[in-house]
């Protein structure tokens, strides 16, 4: 054997532990699930003994509260993910200008949404946002304005949490989009500047496509994570008023554990992994060819 096989063979054995953690920690809970998908399974009845194949499937599409799911998931992204980037690219943008100072202050507080967990932001808005105790309605009511129900109210409760999860979400944005703005080349900006370029000119046909990888990058990994929000909406609406914020993710929590019918939520987190799957792909595809 060559000394080039060999080498090969070693690096190998050294990335045999970590494709036998993915094995069990993503392939075998993908393919229990599948498998639960496909037959009778409940917390009632734990026994894999009556095989239903696609039926789980059709009783989902034939429920209207999970296509309310899909419709309020679905509003949310758009929602979140736009305000998340434009906020996050026009802060990166003015960082990333060399005359402003402290900027270590500005990253320190950037950076501290976004180390907070979930849980902990959703309670802490859950008390500024409070109707009669909030510190926000309190504000409202010095300056004459009534006091508003941000989480009782059908019209407003998707609006808050989409507010919340942007506030906790846009700091990440600004971090990624700020490093790639500080790692572009600077001659295609000298070129620019050479050429009569304006500072919009060069920000639209100059830094925004060569920060295009980075940007798809930001994008992907937030329309996923969007699609997967539970826990803010968890804390701060248990999916209500109504199910005005039902989203997918905690409408695979209620048929889980209250309703307690595991196969269906099974085919439910099925249907929203292709969902993303696909989004994910159209995204990527969108914005390469975009870039060439």
């Amino acid at each position: 054997m060559s000394f080039q096989a060999r080498y090969r063979m070693i690096g190998y054995q050294f990335l045999i532990p970590t494709f036998l953690v993915l094995l069990l920690v993503v392939a075998m809970p993908l393919l229990f699930s599948l498998v639960l998908s496909m037959f009778r399974y409940t917390f009632l009845s734990p026994r894999l003994n009556e095989f239903v194949g696609f039926s789980n499937y059709a009783s989902v599409v034939h429920d209207q509260y999970f296509w309310n799911s899909v419709k309020v998931t679905f509003l949310f992204v758009l929602m979140v993910v736009p305000l998340e980037f434009f906020i996050g690219y026009g802060i990166a943008l003015m960082l990333s200008r060399p005359e402003i100072r402290f900027k270590s202050i500005f990253y320190f507080i950037l950076t501290i949404p976004m180390v907070m967990s979930p849980v902990a932001v959703g309670l802490i808005w859950r008390m500024l946002l409070h109707p009669e105790l909030g510190v926000v309605n309190y504000l409202l009511g010095k300056l004459g304005f009534g006091y508003v129900n941000w989480f009782g109210d059908e019209r407003l409760a998707l609006f808050t949490v989409t507010l919340v999860d942007v506030w906790q979400q846009v700091s990440f944005m600004v971090l990624l989009l700020l490093s790639g703005i500080t790692s572009l080349p600077k001659e295609p900006f000298e070129s620019a500047t050479i050429d009569g370029a304006n500072w919009l000119q060069t920000l639209l046909f100059v830094k925004t496509p060569l920060l295009m990888p980075i940007i798809t990058v930001a994008l992907l990994q937030r329309v996923i994570t969007s699609f997967k929000t539970y826990d803010l909406v968890y804390i701060l609406t248990s999916g209500g008023p109504g199910v005005s914020t039902d989203l997918i993710s905690y409408n695979i929590y209620r048929t889980t554990f209250m309703g307690l019918d595991l196969s269906v939520a099974s085919a439910v987190s099925y249907m929203l992994l292709i969902v993303i799957l696909a989004i994910t792909v159209v995204i990527f595809r969108s914005t390469m060819k975009g870039n060439e």
